[in-house]
């Protein structure tokens, strides 16, 4: 089963040079006003902030979390990455497999203990498989946020990307709850669809291990204009507020890791196919 092309597709084979610099400053991180990919980076967000809207997201949870269109495993899941360059993203120009290993080594340095989020580390952008089942890329990568409801400030480009987006004039969403009753819980709340809650979905459905707070890192990991600018906080019940350390944690592992030093992916493999083994093992639907 495909899904319904819902407008052009940036997604195309563009793989520019890696530049030479192997590290930068944190204050470098996220830059959405210069630098090389600005222009990639801005069209694929101004396609996700037209077309981002309650019923699209709604088709989409219809089409793709009945997990009824393929079966692989975790690890050729990661390494399928190899063919997907992530448009929405500033920071990096190579290949989604590499930042997998980077951000899970990362964690694993830090936190030697939780090994499940060692494998969180690892499979958080595995939801991007997306793109290459003929989804568009806006409808798979970058920022997200709730739909149903007043587009915050925060949100990347607001300012100039939301004109052409039915639900911003409509009077039912276009307020601050919107849809939404006060402290609702995110668990209740319509997200942009995109990798974060598609590999959440599979997971789920696929009866895997991994605890409750690699889960809210997965399902939460990019929306940003919560976890790194407080808002959306009156949608948010006391497990939200819990859990929001976590994926703050481990967001400085999925932002601070991005560089052009690629893993020795061969070497690490083994490890990280015993986690994967445990927490998600075999076969998946997706």
């Amino acid at each position: 089963m495909r899904v319904i092309n819902m407008g052009p597709d940036p997604s195309l084979a563009y793989r520019p040079n890696l530049k030479t610099n192997k590290t930068k400053e944190k204050e470098g991180y996220r830059n959405f006003e210069s630098g090389d990919l600005i222009d990639r980076v801005f069209n694929t967000y101004k396609l996700m902030h037209t077309h981002q809207t309650v019923d699209f997201v709604n088709q989409m949870n219809s089409v793709w979390t009945g997990c009824s269109h393929y079966r692989l495993g975790m690890m050729d899941a990661i390494m399928s990455l190899d063919q997907l360059v992530d448009e929405s993203d500033p920071d990096v120009d190579f290949p989604n497999s590499y930042h997998a290993f980077q951000t899970a080594e990362g964690i694993r340095q830090a936190h030697p203990d939780y090994d499940w989020f060692h494998l969180v580390g690892l499979i958080h952008d595995v939801g991007k498989t997306l793109a290459l089942w003929d989804v568009p890329q806006w409808a798979v990568v970058g920022d997200t946020f709730p739909v149903g409801c007043r587009y915050q400030n925060s949100i990347v480009f607001r300012d100039n990307s939301f004109m052409d987006n039915p639900d911003e004039k409509n009077s039912r969403y276009n307020t601050e709850f919107g849809i939404y009753e006060p402290n609702c819980g995110l668990d209740k709340v319509h997200m942009s669809w995109g990798h974060d809650e598609y590999l959440y979905r599979v997971l789920r459905f696929n009866n895997c291990s991994i605890p409750e707070e690699g889960l809210y890192m997965i399902r939460f990991h990019s929306f940003y204009p919560w976890h790194s600018h407080g808002d959306y906080m009156h949608l948010c019940n006391e497990k939200d507020l819990r859990m929001m350390p976590w994926v703050q944690d481990f967001n400085k592992f999925d932002l601070y890791t991005k560089t052009t030093e690629l893993p020795d992916v061969d070497k690490l493999k083994p490890y990280y196919q015993s986690l994967i083994d445990k927490y998600c093992p075999g076969i998946l639907k997706w």
